[in-house]
């Protein structure tokens, strides 16, 4: 269907849709990359994405990957393939259908913020896949990947001849993940001596609008020999479009020169304001300098890059065991639980047994029918408490007002007990109706720890910000099970709370340790009980350094899986 195909080269590329791969032949035709393989996949009755890696990996021509996908049809395998391919050849992806559009109703928060696009998100996050939003974007970092090397840091220094786009490359770099670093008094001297009195020596390095070849040669040469940068993003403006063709061959010969020196592990990128559309590469001595149009473009590329360079330094992750885990105790449990009936959420008796088995830490709590007793249970426990209305028929208490807080004496306990039996009829009934928690009340950051069981993914971890607030705030982020301790770092870093938990302001330090135990457990719990549907622990407390975390509220679902059906 095409008789335009690119020039060869080094990307093995693969498209689920023909549409889309005519397409994407055509722009690399006109964006001159080079493709060693491609592949149109179709609806994969016989070559699957999953082949493509494995392809990739023996080929000595292919250095990377291009996806363009739109299902997986094993991801559990894709993720095995992925990390060990992308260990030695970046993999780029394009991943349709990102719109939460048929996502179901949830019964518990971590369900409600689930859904197929955070199961995707945390498959690449975790296998170093290179997340493109769009396939323009996908070609601008395939170009940077093939024609330079990986950069060793996150530190950027941007060239420019006027002040405007290097404003524009300074915030877009900032926003990709890259740092427009501080530039030494030495590096800062030497352009001194190269550029007019009137250019800026900061970074961005702003050799004002007088600047000719000369001066791009010598400033490209000088900082890329600065220890101070991973990389550097020229920008070029024509003044005098006449100019045009010699301040580029200007700034390959820097590149050039400073290669020559032994200066080889830095990437450089061009973009040259001189053309609506993506211009061929930037030849520079033995090597193309990959060129965009605008400044976005070239950081958004610079910033993936560099966070794959990150991952790919990063030792792999260590699966740990729990020894004290009573996995067959937990299956039988469930097991009995669902031939009893079926699909259900679990009694606050049955997922106490289920937490013990496990070692999932929960605060103590007393079950309460009468004031008397829920009195009594409060002086045992110790004021202050909280109550909370345990009924089958209402998953989220807080929306019936089903919560009270800091009760500090008896007095305020009655009154808030009376208050619930007002608005409760059936409280204290003895056919099974609500009853009342009694609980201490537990002091530290609220967090959510979840699972939620995808049916192509498997079970995905969810960890963020607990409360009442959680569904509305959505600081949650997803890992798919079995975690390792990376894994677990990574998702506790994911979130945007995480400052809370690490002694922001001056707030004492969490107990990161016992959370990081915690989210190891559930993700056993996940991998090891497959009945297990949704699971959310929210809020868990976790209180200061060396204090523990604890899990106040928490929902449990159980289906039957293919094996307990069969």
């Amino acid at each position: 269907f095409t008789s335009a195909l690119p020039p060869p080269g080094r990307l093995a590329l693969a498209s689920q849709s023909g549409g889309v791969g005519l397409a994407l032949l055509e722009l690399a035709r006109t964006r001159q990359v080079g493709l060693s393989t491609f592949v149109s996949l179709g609806n994969k009755a016989d070559v699957s994405g999953n082949d493509l890696l494995q392809w990739a990996e023996s080929d000595p021509q292919t250095t990377a990957v291009l996806l363009y996908l739109e299902s997986f049809g094993n991801p559990r395998r894709f993720a095995q393939l992925a990390r060990r391919v992308g260990r030695r050849k970046p993999i780029i992806a394009v991943k349709a259908g990102r719109t939460t559009a048929g996502s179901r109703a949830a019964g518990s928060h971590t369900a409600g913020m689930a859904s197929s696009e955070a199961a995707v998100s945390a498959l690449f996050a975790q296998t170093g896949v290179i997340r493109a939003d769009t396939i323009d974007e996908m070609f601008d970092v395939a170009t940077l990947l093939d024609l330079q090397p990986l950069p060793g840091g996150a530190r950027v220094a941007i060239l420019t001849n006027t002040g405007g786009p290097g404003i524009l490359a300074a915030d877009a770099c900032e926003a990709a993940g890259v740092q427009v670093c501080p530039l030494s008094a030495a590096t800062r001297a030497t352009l001194a001596t190269q550029l007019s009195a009137h250019a800026s020596t900061a970074n961005p390095v702003d050799m004002v609008a007088s600047a000719g070849p000369l001066e791009y040669e010598r400033a490209v040469q000088t900082l890329l020999a600065s220890a101070d940068i991973d990389s550097l993003l020229v920008m070029y403006t024509p003044i005098d479009p006449a100019n045009n063709a010699a301040a580029l061959d200007a700034i390959g010969r820097g590149v050039a020169n400073a290669r020559a020196t032994g200066i080889v592990n830095k990437p450089v990128l061009v973009c040259a304001l001189t053309t609506a559309t993506p211009a061929a590469p930037l030849p520079a001595g033995n090597e193309r300098l990959p060129r965009y149009v605008f400044p976005e473009n070239a950081a958004r590329a610079l910033g993936r890059a560099t966070a794959y360079a990150l991952w790919r330094r990063t030792p792999a992750g260590t699966l740990t065991a729990c020894t004290d885990l009573q996995v067959a105790r937990a299956r039988a449990q469930c097991a009995r639980i669902i031939d009893s009936r079926g699909d259900t959420w679990l009694t606050e008796v049955e997922r106490d047994e289920l937490f013990r088995a496990f070692g999932i830490p929960v605060v103590a709590s007393a079950r309460s029918r009468t004031a008397d007793a829920a009195a009594a249970d409060a002086t045992r426990l110790g004021y202050p408490v909280a109550l909370k209305l345990d009924a089958p028929q209402v998953l989220h208490k807080t929306e019936v007002g089903g919560v009270r807080l800091n009760i500090v004496d008896e007095t305020a306990l009655r009154e808030a007990f009376d208050d619930f039996a007002r608005r409760f009829p059936d409280l204290g009934a003895a056919d099974g109706g609500a009853a009342i928690l009694v609980q201490p009340m537990v002091m530290g950051v609220e967090t959510l720890v979840g699972v939620v069981h995808d049916r192509i993914f498997g079970p995905l971890v969810a960890f963020g910000l607990g409360g009442i607030d959680t569904e509305l705030l959505r600081d949650v982020a997803f890992r798919i099970a079995p975690l390792t301790d990376l894994d677990i770092d990574a998702l506790l870093h994911s979130v945007r709370s995480f400052p809370l938990l690490d002694g922001y302001r001056g707030r004492p330090r969490a107990d990161l340790p016992a959370l990081r135990n915690l989210l190891l457990r559930v993700s056993l719990l996940a991998q090891q009980v497959p009945e297990l549907q949704e699971l959310d622990l929210n809020p868990v407390i976790v209180r200061s350094a060396g204090r523990g975390c604890t899990v106040v509220d928490a929902r449990v679902r159980l289906a039957p899986t293919a094996a307990t059906t069969s």
